[in-house]
């Protein structure tokens, strides 16, 4: 039996951080284990390549939601990454950190170094800023943080036309205050994806210390009494047991983690019975607290102006976008899944925004999987960023080969749905009411403008509502009981487990949770180091 140091199950946005921070010391002997395989599909590294990645099975694990009774009985699509880097790979690449009252909020649940002032410099420990450094911003990090490579004018007159309705141009979203109109920056290095996989585990691959196993999809975790000892995982339908000497680390994600803790027998003590898998700790709160940031998404059709739906259909406009991403690294091929973001209030007695609009430049009936519309359209998406909503992730088997239930629960309090629909009319009235729109004529293809009331606007916007993406919560970081880790990121009553991923945040950030991963990753490290 193969025995190492540290044992990282999933090396996603996570664990490849700390596969490298781990494996630095050539004391430490890590195995990292990937369930899908290596990244080495194309579209994995041309940003725009998210479209072929998303849906995907050689990248993606294709889950869908349980019918949401809120979306009007719709199950969706929930892509996460089945690849070397995760979701990393196969994501937006959109790089926001969240506001410093996120951070805050966690410190005052009693979580001890994970306030703003405490998780700072482990976003600038990770960043290599293209924007340069300064007191919020770091450059020698190995996670490429860039500027985006297309330049659009409808994107340009929304960012105007918020100005003009009292939201600001500003210049970075990332010091702790995102309040305001910007364009995105993009984890790209070059005008290619920099995932974490890029970022952090090609550096460190050829370690001797650190040994990377893809196609390696975990059964349980092994335990002696409390004390994680190891792990067996399937690789080529092989069952292979391997011994921790030190810790067993969790970094499969808000669907992973939940899902592997369970089927090694620690979630609800009566489910765990019932589906006959053996009882090693009772803790109801595994798998509960799931939160996402759900996108409503209004298309606008324009006059006397263009957005990029005419040019991505024909064959010469593709031709041109293929040319330009050939020889110059930039244009469309280079866009992250949006170009242009705000954040702002759903109401003035708001003390920080609570709602981010994705802007882009495209229409479509239906994210990653029609054809965009024949006419000019764009898509000024908007999401509640604080919802009050919380879902569950289950296992239905014994067997971690089976996928788990995921039920999202979208919209069903009545705050998320007041605030879902001011987030609506606020598009609404940037698009109506500025003087920027209205030489372009602006028509609302969806959800209606006949939609008036929160209840039709909620009922039509959900026809075509989606994920951003951003499942977290299910191993909740606090010292209650509705808790799973430690403010340490240790598996509560367990010895030697650690979970490290989205799933530990107590509340979702308020934005684009990739960065926030990685930080949470970065930190991590240097808590598992000073326990050696």
């Amino acid at each position: 039996m193969d025995v190492f140091d540290y044992i990282i199950i999933g090396a996603g946005s996570a664990g490849c951080v700390l596969a490298n921070r781990l494996s630095k010391n050539s004391k430490n002997k890590v195995l990292l284990l990937e369930a899908g395989g290596k990244d080495t599909y194309p579209w994995i590294h041309i940003p725009v390549g998210y479209y072929k990645t998303m849906h995907n099975p050689k990248t993606d694990w294709c889950f869908k939601t349980e019918p949401d009774e809120n979306l009007n009985g719709r199950s969706i699509n929930y892509p996460r990454g089945k690849t070397l880097g995760g979701s990393s790979s196969i994501n937006g690449l959109l790089y926001i950190r969240g506001q410093a009252r996120d951070y805050d909020i966690w410190r005052q649940q009693g979580n001890q170094g994970w306030g703003w002032d405490d998780v700072l410099p482990y976003f600038i420990k990770s960043e290599d800023q293209e924007q340069g450094k300064n007191k919020y911003h770091g450059i020698n990090g190995p996670l490429s943080v860039s500027n985006i490579r297309i330049k659009l004018d409808i994107l340009d007159q929304f960012r105007n036309a918020a100005e003009e309705m009292g939201i600001p141009k500003i210049n970075d979203f990332n010091t702790g205050d995102n309040f305001g109109c910007d364009y995105f920056q993009v984890t790209e290095k070059n005008g290619l994806r920099c995932s974490t996989a890029v970022a952090y585990l090609n550096p460190a691959k050829k370690r001797s210390n650190l040994k990377v196993e893809v196609k390696a999809h975990v059964k349980q975790i092994n335990f002696d009494g409390k004390k994680a000892i190891g792990i067996s995982y399937w690789k080529n339908d092989e069952l292979i047991t391997v011994k921790a000497n030190k810790e067993v680390i969790l970094s499969a994600g808000s669907i992973g983690s939940p899902h592997i803790l369970q089927t090694s027998g620690i979630g609800d003590e009566k489910k765990l019975k019932d589906l006959g898998v053996p009882v090693i700790h009772h803790n109801a709160s595994i798998g509960k607290n799931l939160q996402d940031h759900l996108m409503l998404r209004p298309v606008y059709k324009v006059k006397n102006i263009k957005t990029l739906n005419k040019t991505i259909n024909s064959f010469f406009g593709k031709m041109m976008i293929g040319m330009e991403f050939v020889f110059l690294r930039r244009g469309v091929m280079t866009m992250g899944a949006s170009q242009l973001c705000g954040f702002a209030k759903s109401d003035e007695s708001r003390e920080t925004p609570n709602l981010q609009f994705h802007v882009q430049p495209i229409s479509t009936d239906r994210l990653g999987g029609a054809n965009l519309h024949n006419f000019n359209a764009f898509t000024p998406t908007v999401a509640n960023i604080r919802p009050t909503s919380r879902g569950e992730v289950y296992i239905t088997s014994k067997d971690s080969r089976d996928y788990p239930k995921i039920k999202m629960n979208y919209l069903s309090t009545d705050e998320d749905r007041q605030v879902s629909a001011a987030g609506i009319r606020l598009v609404r009235k940037i698009i109506f009411e500025s003087e920027t729109f209205k030489k372009y004529e602006p028509e609302e293809f969806r959800p209606g403008i006949n939609n008036q009331s929160d209840d039709e606007i909620i009922q039509a916007a959900s026809e075509h509502a989606q994920t951003i993406f951003h499942p977290v919560g299910t191993c909740k970081m606090g010292n209650d009981r509705n808790s799973v880790v430690s403010d340490k990121l240790k598996v509560h009553d367990l010895e030697n487990l650690r979970v490290v991923d989205a799933s530990i945040m107590p509340n979702i950030t308020s934005g684009n949770t990739n960065a926030p991963t990685i930080m949470i990753a970065e930190k991590a490290a240097d808590l598992i180091i000073a326990d050696q």
